[in-house]
């Protein structure tokens, strides 16, 4: 049985293994030439540069909401696009131009929302995916939240 098995076997690769047309005259040159092309521009990234990568509210009233624009400018050779925004907890939303082409050179804006939770210096990083070289850059926040006393005294 085993010996049949193997048979079986070496007969199939024998098989799929004796096919003697030329690969390579089957390839269209104007094909590569395209191919070659694509790869080119794919090799052109787009560069997230913010004018600053972090920014520091100050002290702020617990439960009091903040927002700041981040201003970014793409400084690659090739388009940028934004394809997410994550912030380390739900108290911190980016509003960005999501799935937008920013052509080098351009500028744009995402807006950072917190909302005041937490107690004394509190720091949120945004983590943004983008067709970067990196594939993702981050900003950060920061604020020193007063109040709550009522909160920690026990």
């Amino acid at each position: 049985m085993k010996k049949g098995i193997l048979m079986i076997a070496a007969v199939g690769a024998l098989f799929f293994t004796s096919c003697k047309d030329d690969a390579s005259s089957k390839v269209k040159a104007e094909n590569v030439e395209t191919a070659a092309e694509r790869d080119a521009q794919v090799a052109a990234f787009g560069e997230l540069t913010f004018e600053e990568e972090e920014f520091d509210f100050g002290n702020i009233a617990k439960g009091a909401p903040q927002e700041h624009v981040f201003k970014f400018t793409n400084t690659g050779e090739g388009p940028l696009v934004i394809t997410n925004a994550t912030s380390t907890c739900g108290c911190t939303v980016p509003t960005y131009p999501k799935n937008e082409t920013i052509a080098p050179g351009e500028s744009g804006e995402m807006l950072v929302k917190f909302n005041g939770s937490g107690q004394g210096q509190v720091t949120k990083t945004v983590t943004v995916t983008a067709n970067t070289e990196n594939g993702s850059e981050q900003i950060r926040i920061k604020a020193f939240v007063e109040g709550g006393e009522e909160e920690t005294a026990g």
